[in-house]
């Protein structure tokens, strides 16, 4: 999306501020969605497969239109509707984790999960590379998008279509344990304006290991927000000197200048490209995160507290050995430091949540979880990225630092988890 809004001609301190529509959109969808799936039902289609699919259709629209957008305030109106429609899937998904497994098993639930997702993300982002290297273009006239990140937009939205349908077609959804009383309770809080009411209410008697792990993803989504957002601008310039040129800079009319021009977007989007494979070693690296601690989750229980502790240090010193690196691969040693922390921060708060509410209200408080997730990307977006940043430089790669500290805090506040529960599951706990 990055490489998207610096080919419209957005400026690189611009870009987070363009990002906003995504947490937006998650702030406003999630808590509704797991309202509404929580109260619902079907013996043919179950819980919270219906919003499975409806997020799926509308956010494949999205992917498919996103790199076709003519002008820079459209691409990101389809970032936002891409989001919200991500988020109609994605909230259900985690609630459906905790509905089908038993305290024992969540922690390797959500890692199993976290671990499919690493796979998914290591592939995409070697997408745009990959076509490249079979021949698709990654040049393009300015203002207009390379056909290699098309190409991959749009086999991304044909995998997300056909992953959701394949997960509807194949899981099974338990009934409620009470039926009346469920559609007692479903018919005593109809209507929209006591969705909006309880929405409230759970927000204001949110249980205290909820606002201690909210406070710790405040910090960690903080830091991912920035990279996101600003890892594309920054390691162009700092790694590979090839910082995105700015069009009003070059006099068009004059041929050199125009040459000048081309060759530096041509060769920001080569830096483009290996920054964003170097950013897939992430997603690669929290897979065999996941893939080690669900082996060990099978047979045996973990410190959820002290793992999740270890592995946001690690992703903050990944993020700060960035100023360090003068190569792609020093970057992708960087990014396997951070994707310890992304497979943790993806599986492990959401484990030690689902130990500690009410399972009636999983998809509420799931959803409602997602305001720690959203909230710090909008402070990012709004100006918090930009102001941060200049504590640590004026130079281009001062937000990674930046993100790297944010990420060390969330570690540290691990201390805060005191609940038994939530930190440790054991079979005989109460």
């Amino acid at each position: 999306m990055s490489k998207i809004f610096l080919n419209l001609g957005a400026e690189p301190h611009e870009i987070p501020g363009l990002w906003i529509a995504a947490p937006l959109a998650g702030l406003i969808v999630q808590p509704i969605i797991g309202y509404m799936s929580d109260r619902t039902w079907s013996a043919r289609f179950g819980r919270r497969k219906p919003y499975f699919l409806v997020g799926a259709i509308l956010a494949s629209i999205a992917l498919l239109y996103m790199p076709y957008s003519p002008l820079l305030w459209i691409a990101a109106g389809s970032l936002l509707m891409l989001d919200a429609s991500i988020n109609i899937s994605m909230e259900p998904f985690r609630a459906l984790v905790a509905d089908k497994l038993d305290e024992s098993q969540r922690s390797y639930g959500f890692l199993i999960q976290t671990l499919i997702i690493g796979i998914g993300t290591w592939i995409a982002s070697q997408l745009p590379r990959f076509l490249t290297f079979m021949g698709v273009s990654d040049v393009a006239p300015d203002g207009f998008i390379a056909a290699n990140v098309k190409l991959a937009f749009g086999i991304g939205a044909g995998v997300f279509l056909l992953s959701i349908v394949y997960t509807i077609a194949t899981t099974d959804e338990y009934p409620p344990e009470d039926i009346e009383e469920f559609n007692k309770e479903k018919e005593a809080t109809k209507g929209f304006g006591n969705a909006i009411k309880e929405i409230i209410g759970n927000i204001v008697n949110m249980p205290l290991t909820m606002k201690k792990l909210g406070v710790i993803q405040f910090f960690s989504w903080f830091a991912f927000f920035t990279m996101w957002s600003m890892a594309t601008p920054a390691l162009t310039s700092h790694v590979y000197n090839t910082p995105s040129p700015v069009s009003e800079n070059y006099r068009m009319d004059v041929e050199v200048e125009k040459q000048k021009y081309e060759e530096e977007t041509a060769a920001f989007n080569v830096s483009a490209d290996l920054a964003g494979s170097a950013m897939g070693s992430y997603g690669l690296s929290s897979m065999v995160f996941a893939f080690i601690l669900s082996f060990i989750t099978r047979k045996k229980t973990i410190n959820r507290k002290y793992v999740h502790m270890v592995s946001l240090l690690l992703g903050g010193l990944g993020f700060i050995a960035m100023y360090f690196a003068t190569s792609t691969t020093q970057l992708n040693g960087c990014y396997a430091l951070i994707g310890i922390a992304w497979g943790s921060i993806l599986s492990l708060p959401y484990a030690m949540l689902s130990s500690s509410i009410d399972p009636k209200r999983m998809g509420v408080f799931m959803g409602l979880f997602n305001m720690f997730i959203v909230i710090p990307q909008i402070v990012a977006a709004v100006g918090g990225i930009n102001v941060l940043s200049s504590l640590f430089g004026q130079g281009d790669i001062s937000p990674m630092l930046l993100a790297g500290s944010s990420l060390i805090i969330a570690g540290l506040l691990n201390v805060l988890i005191t609940n038994k529960s939530a930190i440790r599951y054991q079979a005989d706990d109460p």
